[in-house]
């Protein structure tokens, strides 16, 4: 077999050496605990170096392992592809990638270089079903930091214990790092950018919510640098000052970064490359998302005979838009806030004082401000989920509120279809064919856009933003670009 090109069929996840390894621990334990002589507690504890509760982490982390095992994407995921690029080349280029998944075509007879897709494809990556270099280390973020005693801090500097640097490039710049206060400052620093205050960082990582061990993961990420890092939908929970740190920070990155985002801003400022995922094929394009828009509809332009293919192929394809019912119309004011103030105990700082604004129908605000600011406890006093503490929100009394929030997947039952919980959710509608055609009326595209005012929440007040939001982002990288210089000179 030629050195140069080497295919390689996956057709499930097979176990890997760490895996392998500890199961065979596990058999000699076992083996072990039968020959093992009578002893004390004490003398037994120091001989195992184990003890009882580390027993009980054990069988957690075997029991998410094995579940981890039986995802059935793995399972039912066929990857084939060519390496064509040299095997010991930084740069990753694969030729004829084709994947299958559940017998259905994702690519076929397609191109892919890293110098990509969806979730699929960057799985099929982090577990090298395609021919990717051994010594090309992974890391790819699929899910938030599992909860432990560790600090948020702990938990990202110590996870460069657990990877092992391979390549002589990063030998001299890893020693360097090893150094243990260089390494927990570098991991202060990268919890700083993304919102967290000293006080979160010496905090342990089972008290902080899913979307906050997310940010601990990414983190760890971040910390290590692997060769090829892969990022799905990294924003998703982050406010605006992370999200603009975090673009500052991977617009630096010196190695191979794969992003999956419906951020054409966050794109913008992050990719040097677009690749497009389309008709079983990937496209790679030159610059940024707004190049990837020029040059793609530059080429629409300048060929028309596959301008038309592929309008008949569009005419094809079911199109999703989003379906708002009518509300009907009510006279203003809707919403009244009147000096309202807000904490959530006696002992507590107050979150809003003496805070005054009011909402019409035709209102269109996206609330902006760092975390802790307020935004969230905003949105539950204007519901009516939280009682001021001071001064009086009036609503009208014909209005009706509809509330969409981050964790509101929690009210899903994971056992039912969309169709089925809609129907027990919304008795009134009779018939499955009516409610089939209620859900299926949903979908946005990313030009449509629904605010035209900006409210910042910060220091107990709410303050309308005159600019656009590309000029609040602009500040706010101002402001990250200050701190990390006062960071810098301390």
């Amino acid at each position: 077999m030629n050195s140069k090109h080497n295919t390689v069929t996956a057709l499930g996840k097979m176990p890997s050496d760490s895996k392998k390894k500890r199961e065979q621990k596990k058999k000699e334990a076992a083996k072990n605990r039968g020959n093992k002589k009578p002893q004390n507690a004490e003398t037994n504890g120091a001989t195992n170096g184990v003890s009882e509760e580390n027993g009980v982490d054990d069988v957690v982390t075997d029991i998410k392992e094995e579940i981890e095992a039986l995802d059935i994407a793995d399972k039912h995921r066929s990857v084939t592809g060519v390496l064509v690029s040299h095997p010991d080349s930084r740069d990753v280029h694969i030729n004829n990638l084709a994947i299958t998944f559940h017998g259905a075509v994702l690519l076929q007879d397609t191109k892919l270089e890293l110098n990509v897709g969806k979730s699929t494809l960057l799985r099929a990556l982090e577990l090298k079903e395609v021919p990717i270099p051994d010594h090309v280390d992974i890391y790819h973020l699929r899910r938030e930091m599992p909860p432990s005693d560790k600090t948020a801090l702990q938990a990202v500097f110590e996870v460069d214990q657990e990877q092992s640097h391979e390549r002589l490039l990063d030998i001299y710049e890893h020693l360097d790092e090893m150094d243990a206060d260089k390494a927990e400052m570098k991991a202060s620093f990268i919890l700083h950018g993304l919102g967290f205050t000293k006080e979160m960082q010496q905090t342990k990582v089972k008290n902080f919510s899913g979307g906050w061990r997310m940010r601990i993961a990414l983190a760890r990420a971040l910390y290590i640098k692997p060769s090829l890092l892969l990022l799905d939908e990294p924003t998703n929970h982050l406010d605006l000052n992370a999200c603009v740190w975090l673009e500052q920070e991977l617009k630096e990155y010196k190695r191979i970064l794969v992003v999956i985002s419906h951020s054409q801003d966050f794109l913008n400022g992050v990719c040097t490359n677009i690749i497009h995922f389309h008709l079983q094929r990937l496209k790679l394009y030159g610059g940024n998302y707004d190049a990837y828009v020029q040059t793609r509809m530059e080429l629409e332009e300048n060929q028309m005979k596959r301008y038309k293919w592929e309008q008949d192929q569009i005419s094809h394809m079911k199109t999703l838009t989003f379906y708002f019912p009518s509300c009907g119309t009510l006279p203003p004011p809707v919403i009244m806030v009147q000096h309202v103030s807000y904490k959530y105990a006696d002992d507590k700082p107050l979150i809003y004082d003496n805070v005054d604004f009011g909402m019409d129908l035709d209102t269109r605000v996206a609330l902006v401000g760092p975390n802790g600011a307020g935004k969230s406890t905003l949105l539950k006093l204007i519901a009516g989920e939280l009682i001021p503490t001071d001064g009086l929100i009036r609503r009208h009394s014909h209005l009706k509120i509809g509330r969409y929030h981050q964790h509101l997947q929690e009210m899903l039952d994971l056992n039912m279809t969309a169709l089925d919980w809609m129907m027990k959710m919304f008795p009134d509608v009779k018939e499955r064919e009516d409610m089939r055609r209620i859900i299926g009326r949903y979908g946005l595209t990313g030009q449509q856009q629904v605010v035209d005012e900006i409210w910042i929440c910060e220091h107990k007040k709410i303050t309308k933003w005159d600019k656009d939001i590309y000029e609040y982002k602009a500040h706010l990288a101002k402001v990250v670009q200050k701190q990390l210089a006062k960071l810098a000179k301390t």
